[in-house]
């Protein structure tokens, strides 16, 4: 075989490889998340597999030096890399189940099978670069030169499949198809060259492609997770970050669901603007300032994880076309918010939103804002850079004199280490922290002021002038008093050096799981 067409198969291979990293991680993120647990199980694995089959691989090739061999490996691979995403797609539908379920051992055991299944096309996938250089090499005296020739391709192969993946492929044709893709681009150029090499060979493999057809047909049809009872599907896709779903009740709610789809995200209604949950209580942050305060009082907004745009609408209807930034990770939860949820111009006139990651768009912000919240908390994918002194120290400086910061923060009613962690951090940086647990919820909303403040003032600011209060906005002051809870010290104090947010989220979501209530922690957006 010719050494521009090995080098060919070098290329693809590892483009390949990587591409199914980058893929698995995102079919196990659906449902478990994108932490640093994941992707250390991911990378591990996968690494523990290359290796497996690089070392069977470099016997196999120097026992069997033949073309036709490495090419069967090849097209065993690629035909069981796009079997995976078939094969999982059920078991991720259960694992979903499961961990709302509570139902520990099953969550793990799906997350391990699902791992498994990686197993052997990675490890044949980890063949090709010994048997590439055992079949190039034709002089010993160049032989060093053509190993490096046949790294370096792969690895600029390898390269190509990671950006492919994450820029392009997913979000536009989802992670299954990705999967299909790039197995079936390898499958096609070891098709070809195995024709060369032995043509009635080569024909025994069709069968191949046309099963992988017929599940996909199969399997593929419909979104990934079905509609709650009652409910219909407005939008059902994949972006670079998420797996994005809107569902829309008979009374006519949307709501906005993300990955594993247990909690809602945004919630709307052509007439309803309050839904009795989390998303009030950002309401009642300003009034912890001394009173008199009023709704005249509160002159910007920024937060850092619009979603689809509840709370600007919320604060819209409370204090008027006030200047409004929302910044979001994801550009195509913005899409959704724009169509289904009302985030357009027309209906939010002051509302400006900006892509990117929050902590790098507040640094290039100008100008000071009333009021700052961040919903971007939700467990597991805390990003641990917005949880830090060094963050919060960047917040003071974007906040008015009389500028507060309201933060979402999920719990458990036995578990509050991560509220403790987040409220002794922000006492580093701001004189007063109040923290409101929202009723019937595992969300407790952590509420800092730049001046130094009260608890009582909240209870004074509701008793001040109640005529000129709007009625809802007071209904949510007074559940807000209500749910003051005092503070607890901790000895955890996240910096941007060491923020162990992870290990302790994963620590509750494991001790939620094992008492069998993982249901409730999840749905802590809510």
């Amino acid at each position: 075989m010719a050494k521009r067409y090995l080098y060919t198969i070098a290329f693809f291979s590892g483009m390949t490889t990587l591409a199914i990293e980058l893929s698995a991680s995102r079919l196990l993120g659906n449902v478990f998340g994108n932490s640093n647990l994941v992707w250390a199980n991911v990378i591990g694995l996968m690494l523990l597999y290359l290796t497996v089959g690089y070392f069977v691989g470099g016997r196999l090739a120097d026992r069997m030096p033949r073309a036709a061999v490495m090419l069967q490996f090849i097209l065993w691979a690629a035909f069981l890399s796009a079997l995976i995403p078939l094969i999982a797609r059920p078991i991720i539908t259960g694992a979903a189940d499961a961990v709302f379920g509570a139902e520990a051992a099953l969550a793990l055991g799906s997350f391990l099978v699902i791992l498994i299944l990686f197993s052997v096309p990675v490890t044949l996938l980890g063949t090709v670069s010994p048997f590439v250089i055992r079949l190039a090499v034709t002089e010993i005296e160049t032989s060093g030169k053509i190993a490096g020739q046949v790294y370096a391709i792969s690895t600029l192969g390898s390269l190509f499949g990671t950006f492919l993946p994450v820029l392009i492929t997913i979000p536009q044709f989802g992670t299954a198809r990705t999967f299909l893709l790039f197995s079936g681009l390898l499958f096609a150029i070891a098709f070809i060259a195995l024709l060369h090499v032995d043509r009635r060979r080569a024909f025994m493999y069709l069968p191949m492609p046309v099963l992988i057809a017929l599940l996909a047909l199969a399997v593929l049809d419909g979104p990934l997770r079905q509609p709650a009872a009652g409910s219909r599907l407005r939008y059902d896709g994949e972006s670079a970050y998420n797996y994005i779903q809107v569902q829309e009740d008979q009374a006519g709610y949307r709501y906005l669901y993300l990955n594993e789809g247990q909690g809602i995200h945004s919630q709307w209604h052509e007439s309803e603007v309050f839904y009795g949950g989390t998303w009030d209580y950002f309401l009642a942050a300003p009034y912890f300032n001394e009173p008199p305060f009023h709704a005249d009082d509160v002159a910007s907004l920024l937060l850092i994880g619009l979603a689809a745009g509840t709370i600007p609408r919320q604060h819209i209807e409370i204090y008027g076309d006030i200047p409004m930034l929302g910044i979001e990770l994801d550009p195509e939860i913005v899409a959704v918010g724009a169509e289904f949820f009302g985030m357009n111009e027309s209906a939010m006139p002051s509302l400006s939103t900006r892509v990117g990651d929050g902590r790098y768009l507040l640094n290039r912000l100008e100008g000071q804002f009333s009021v700052i919240g961040i919903d971007a908390y939700r467990p597991p994918y805390i990003p641990w850079h917005l949880t830090t002194v060094e963050f919060f120290e960047e917040v003071k400086t974007r906040l008015t004199d009389d500028g507060v910061v309201a933060i979402n923060v999920g719990r458990t009613d036995t578990d509050r280490r991560l509220v403790d962690a987040l409220s002794s951090t922000l006492l580093q940086v701001y004189p007063s922290v109040y923290a409101l647990d929202v009723p019937q919820s595992f969300n407790t909303i952590l509420v800092a002021t730049r001046r130094s403040t009260k608890a009582a003032n909240l209870k004074a600011n509701l008793a001040h002038r109640l005529d000129s209060v709007d009625g809802r906005l007071y209904g949510i002051l007074d559940e807000a008093a209500a749910a003051l809870v005092p503070l607890e010290e901790s000895d955890i104090i996240f910096t941007d050096d060491l923020a162990p947010v992870e290990r302790l989220v994963d620590s509750i979501v494991l001790d939620f799981l094992l008492a069998g209530r993982a249901a409730e922690f999840l749905l802590a957006d809510d």
